[in-house]
């Protein structure tokens, strides 16, 4: 009969050490996003983003050539900014 052990303790540590790592990673796949991935990221459409926030001068954006890059990190925290800026009906 063989029987096993297992630290509870050491075993959640390490399972949470992995968890946050590939989360980490998730969270770091993409750099930057065009106009495309914004209106997918946010569920928005392309005119309803440029109605509403666009040109907002805090909103992170640089255009590249012909096309707008926008900093993934930047935009998640001016998106969560503004929402919270939104009246409430």
């Amino acid at each position: 009969m063989i029987t096993v052990n297992i630290d509870e303790n050491r075993a959640e540590e390490l399972f949470l050490k992995e968890l946050k790592k590939r989360l980490d990673h998730l969270e770091r796949r993409h750099t930057f996003w065009d106009m495309k991935e914004l209106c997918r990221q946010t569920n928005m459409s392309e005119i309803f983003i440029r109605e509403t926030f666009f040109y907002d001068p805090r909103f992170p954006k640089y255009r590249v050539g012909k096309k707008w890059l926008f900093p993934a990190r930047e935009c998640e925290e001016f998106l969560l900014m503004w929402l919270k800026e939104q009246p409430t009906v």
